[in-house]
């Protein structure tokens, strides 16, 4: 897909800037001042180091904070008043971010609020005294508070995102609490939640799975129980190690892949506070179009189907890795990598300069990567080898993914308009 240019291009310069680069000449006696750190980074990081000592314990909750704070940033940069001088700009602009992401985060995570107030010193220290920076600190602080009030109840904290479901009456196709914890269903909540951009929960819901008797499904089916058991003699070592490796949270694993885009971004602070809120806002609609399928058709997980099924049952087989509580249809590990790959491939491109990649879940493994897609392929591939997920429910989760994200994209400069 040809990379969506929302504004101007986020990752290269445009002509005329690169024209002017080259052909400028500086003063003879003048001495080039030091380049200040990426403000953008310096906060990503921030972000992430918050989060992971002060998260919440389910995944689309962090997500939001991650959207929140970053929506509040991109529009608080973008925004820049007209009486700062052109040259003052990239000051009010980092300033903007930096103080619109800390005051975001310290309303989300109170007891970061030290670590929080230590870094926007530390941000503020870099950026010249003046109304640029004034002005940008109280535009970041303003759009914050609007960003955070226009969230308030929307159904994404911890409690609401795991609501008690009943469990359905046992019947073929129908998912069940499954092995070894056979515990209740989680993030039926989710369905409930109050978009960022979609209109409804349902409105990219997906067509129904496959059906138990036709061919795929049985196809599907007998792949998971060839190279998807624990005990498995046909999945190979790297089959293993990409099951495992892709295993955790999506939240954290693609936490790195968004920070090599960002970190090789030549755009301004505002671009790259639009690029990392609308990377999240994606994520958080994704997840909560995810549960709306999932709970629409309940189909019943792989370990429910091979153990108790028409089609040889197997009371024994066990999964490489534990079934999560929710239903099979769509992978909720692929709708993550289908909006994340369709932000990344709009706004950066489909390629980038090979970058590596770790795995709480594998340790010692290092994969090398140079597209978005083959994150993707390999969150197909992974979830049919730890034995959880039906092809068809990862490639539809893929499909599902992409659709949300394009629609945020789509809709991209609503989210961003300041009101």
């Amino acid at each position: 897909m040809r990379p969506l240019r929302l504004r101007p291009a986020l990752i290269t310069l445009s002509s005329a800037a690169l024209l002017a680069t080259a052909t400028a000449t500086p003063p003879a006696a003048a001495s080039p001042a030091p380049a200040r750190a990426s403000v953008a980074l310096d906060w990503y990081d921030t972000t992430a180091e918050t989060i992971a000592a002060a998260g919440a314990p389910t995944q689309v909750t962090n997500s939001r904070t991650w959207a929140i704070s970053w929506l509040a940033a991109a529009r608080a940069a973008r925004q820049v008043p007209a009486g700062i001088d052109r040259g003052d700009r990239g000051d009010f602009q980092d300033a903007a971010l930096a103080s619109a992401v800390h005051h975001s985060l310290t309303a989300l995570a109170p007891g970061r609020t030290e670590q929080l107030d230590t870094a926007l010193r530390q941000t503020l220290e870099t950026i010249p005294d003046g109304p640029a920076e004034d002005q940008g600190v109280a535009a970041g602080e303003q759009q914050a508070r609007l960003a955070l009030a226009s969230r308030e109840g929307d159904g994404l904290d911890p409690e609401s995102v795991n609501a008690p479901f009943p469990v359905p009456q046992p019947a073929p196709g129908v998912w069940q609490p499954t092995p070894p914890s056979n515990a209740p269903a989680t993030q039926y909540g989710n369905r409930l939640a109050r978009p960022f951009a979609l209109e409804q929960a349902n409105q990219f819901r997906l067509g129904p799975p496959p059906a138990l008797d036709s061919a795929r499904y049985r196809s599907e089916l007998a792949e998971v129980r060839t190279y998807g058991a624990k005990d498995s003699t046909r999945r190979t070592t790297r089959q293993t190690e990409t099951a495992t490796f892709w295993l955790g949270s999506s939240l954290t694993l693609y936490t790195e892949p968004l920070r090599v885009a960002l970190a090789r971004s030549s755009a301004s602070s505002a671009q790259q506070a639009e690029l990392v809120a609308l990377f999240h806002i994606a994520l958080v609609d994704t997840q909560i179009a995810t549960s709306d399928t999932k709970y629409a058709y309940l189909r019943w997980r792989p370990v429910t189907a091979i153990r108790t099924g028409e089609i040889a049952p197997d009371p024994a087989w066990t999964p490489l890795h534990d079934t999560p509580a929710h239903p099979d249809y769509p992978s909720g590990h692929n709708t993550y990598s289908g909006a994340a790959e369709a932000v990344l491939t709009a706004l950066v491109g489909p390629r980038t300069a090979p970058f590596d990649l770790t795995s709480p879940t594998a340790p010692g493994v290092t994969r090398t990567y140079t597209s978005w897609h083959r994150l993707t392929i390999e969150n197909v591939d992974a979830r049919v080898y730890s034995g959880i997920h039906t092809r068809s429910a990862d490639e539809a989760g893929v499909r599902l993914g992409t659709d949300v994200a394009r629609y945020v994209l789509r809709h991209a400069e609503q989210l961003f308009g300041t009101g």
